[in-house]
């Protein structure tokens, strides 16, 4: 056998020609791959720069990227391949991986173990509410509050109401009573029953409630009306005994057969992920938690019950003061907020009013993202204006009961891509290739959840279960899940994000799966085939816009989307065309319709805006829809030239009290907009 070259390191700092580079991918074994088959097809020793190998092999760093014990694991990574394609092809499930890194990948990475409580959420709850009766534990929008004991006799009386009208262990109930207090109690007095937890937003299409209803085979939807009736109840202790593996919850997630998924989650992993909020946020008995996350938004949850358990409080706004961000920032102050959780989108929106207007957030500590990557010039605006508040950024699944890892920042990092942060607690989390191999640091694949985290699968899907969820290969007993997301570690042991491994695309924080849109539009009778792209659109950004081929009008066929998907769900565009464009192989081909999207969306013709007001709204809705503003006309509509309820905060924001929200969403002719303004100055 031929013998390995031994390998010296040799750092250097800031040179051009620094030979191992990360490709783009990430994968930084790529090159090194290819360079190590050229030396053993017979190539010159030498001839790249980056290794002479010959009796010895120089493999050459920069420290600036690459400490020495990552620098030493890429060359054993090259020795390990080098070795096995001298005996011949590599063989199948081949890993250059020592069984130190082994080690490292399967167990230094997890978060820390922590001994959860020994009772569920709802009985640490009640032992709250049996130590601080006359504490408040939540307040809301209108005015209301209610005491830790208050809650917990009105649970009670939910759970003995369900119970009496027949419910048993893990059966699903629905809630759809809005953001309210009264969907709080539901919530515990469904989880003190023994049920299971599904959220219902009131103002789903009907269609869209009843294959909820259906795919979970829920018997009960609390609505107002049932929950006043429930109320009725006796407010004894129903003392149903639920143990960590019981069903909490179940989330329904969009789905590509064209049924949505209902992700099932135990009390042990909601119990371990609102623990770990507790620690990292550092949440106490003078914690308030704001509740703005609609109820379908999985993080809503931990927005609503976390602060419960540390002895602190929880506010749910209103919409109309999340529509209105100085209102949703004067929220924020006037109830001493400490923890707030917003999508990327919305703190770029709240940190342009506070650029403007700069403001004290009162006692807030920490502002979470999540639901989509944050990039980093965002995470520098924040910390420039608010340099003693903590942002984490927050990155998890459905599925694994919502955030599994943290990263929490006190400054701007140094990557470009902003990490996802490590672990929290009892969670592990894996990198894999095919056929569950472990990838080695600094290599891309997808990533994998393991642990306490990991939920039962879909609700009455054993097919999309099997896809997705199995038995983890490296601790036997544990359940593993695949997220179809891909990312990589890096050197420190962070996470680090990189996208979708399929067509399951996030809209505003929101996870959609184009099979689902497609499958709806194909559905329709006047359809014969259809296809959804996501493009960023000139002015509008990242959208949903839907081609099929049929005779149903767009105007039609987004009446009857609207019947069956959620709002955020039927595309921002429709169009009707003979035929959908296919490439050489025969499939659909999705470049040639992004180019015809953006080529439909512009209008030929305009009228320029008249007056001075008119030119200020139309600036202003260029800046905000990220268009020139000579493609802006003053018979513009806002929401026909890509607003929506983000871009219409920045309008708002941007014309600082020319227009109101109600002005821009009852008035959207720019032209007529102006007038109002004008003829109220």
């Amino acid at each position: 056998m031929t013998a390995i070259p031994h390998w010296t390191l040799m750092p250097e700092v800031g040179s051009a020609s620094v030979p191992i580079k990360s490709t783009a991918d990430g994968d930084i074994l790529r090159e090194a791959y290819e360079w190590v088959i050229g030396w053993l097809a017979g190539d010159e020793p030498g001839t790249d720069p980056a290794m002479a190998l010959g009796p010895q092999a120089t493999l050459v760093y920069d420290t600036e990227k690459f400490d020495a014990t990552h620098a030493l694991r890429v060359a054993g990574h090259i020795a390990a391949t080098a070795a096995a394609l001298i005996e011949g092809p590599l063989p199948e499930g081949f890993s250059p991986l020592s069984d130190r890194e082994r080690e490292h990948l399967v167990h230094g990475l997890d978060g820390s173990v922590r001994e959860l409580p020994a009772r569920p959420f709802h009985e640490l709850f009640a032992q709250r509410a049996a130590q601080h009766p006359d504490t408040v534990a939540a307040t809301s929008w209108d005015g209301q509050a209610w005491t830790y004991g208050e809650l917990d006799r009105a649970a009670n009386r939910v759970a003995n109401g369900l119970l009496e009208r027949g419910l048993t262990a893990e059966e699903v109930v629905g809630v759809a009573t809005g953001r309210t207090p009264g969907w709080l109690v539901a919530i515990i007095g469904i989880f003190k029953a023994g049920g299971a937890y599904l959220p219902i937003e009131p103002d789903y299409p009907p269609a869209r409630i009843a294959t909820l209803m259906e795919q979970s085979r829920a018997r009960f939807i609390i609505t107002s009306e049932l929950l006043d009736e429930l109320m009725r109840s006796p407010d004894h202790a129903p003392g149903v005994e639920v143990g960590f593996d019981r069903l909490a919850y179940v989330y329904f997630t969009s789905g590509s057969t064209g049924l949505p998924k209902g992700a099932m989650c135990e009390h042990g992993g909601m119990l371990n992920h609102l623990t770990a909020k507790i620690s990292d946020f550092r949440l106490d008995a003078t914690g308030v938690v704001i509740q703005n996350a609609q109820a379908t938004f999985d993080i809503s949850l931990w927005q609503l019950i976390a602060p419960l358990l540390a002895g602190g409080r929880t506010h749910i706004v209103a919409q109309d003061e999340i529509l209105d961000v100085r209102r949703f920032l004067d929220a924020i102050v006037k109830q001493d907020a400490t923890v707030l959780q917003v999508v990327p989108s919305y703190l770029d929106i709240l940190l342009r009013e506070t650029e403007r207007q700069p403001r004290d957030l009162g006692r807030l500590t920490h502002v979470c993202v999540t639901g989509e990557a944050i990039s980093k010039p965002l995470v520098q605006r924040f910390f420039a204006q608010h340099p003693d508040i903590r942002l984490v950024n927050a990155y998890g699944a459905t599925e694994a009961s919502d955030d599994t890892t943290h990263e929490i920042m006190a400054a701007a990092p140094a990557e470009e891509l902003v990490p996802v942060g490590r672990p929290i607690q009892n969670v592990t989390v894996y990198i894999l290739g095919s056929g569950d191999t472990l990838r080695p640091m600094g290599s891309a694949g997808e990533i994998a959840f393991s642990g306490v985290c990991v939920g039962r699968g879909y609700i009455n899907d054993p097919a999309r279960t099997a896809e997705a969820f199995g038995a983890d290969p490296f601790r036997p007993g544990n359940r593993l899940y695949r997220t179809g997301d891909y990312g990589r570690w890096l050197p420190s042991g962070t996470l680090e994000f990189h996208g979708r491994r399929d067509e399951q695309v996030k809209i505003n924080g929101i996870r959609i799966e184009l099979g689902e849109v497609e499958a709806r539009l194909r559905e329709h009778p006047d359809t014969r085939s259809a296809s959804v792209i996501v493009v960023a659109l000139p002015g509008v950004g990242k959208s949903l816009v839907g081609f099929y081929a049929g005779s149903i009008a767009p105007e039609a066929m987004r009446e009857y989307l609207q019947e069956v998907l959620p709002a955020n769900a039927v595309p921002a565009r429709l169009h009707a065309i003979d035929e959908l464009p296919l490439n050489a192989n025969g499939k659909v081909d999705k470049k040639a319709l992004a180019a015809r999207a953006v080529a439909l969306d512009e209008p030929d013709v305009r009228e320029a805006p008249a007056t001075a007001t008119e030119r200020r709204i139309a600036q202003a809705w260029a800046d905000a829809l990220d268009r020139p503003v000579e493609r802006i006309g003053r018979d513009d509509h806002f929401f026909d030239v890509g607003g929506g309820s983000l871009t219409a905060l920045r309008v708002v924001a941007e014309l600082d009290g020319l227009i109101g929200l109600d002005d821009l969403l009852s008035t959207p002719v720019l032209g007529e907009l102006a007038a109002k303004a004008d003829a109220r100055a």
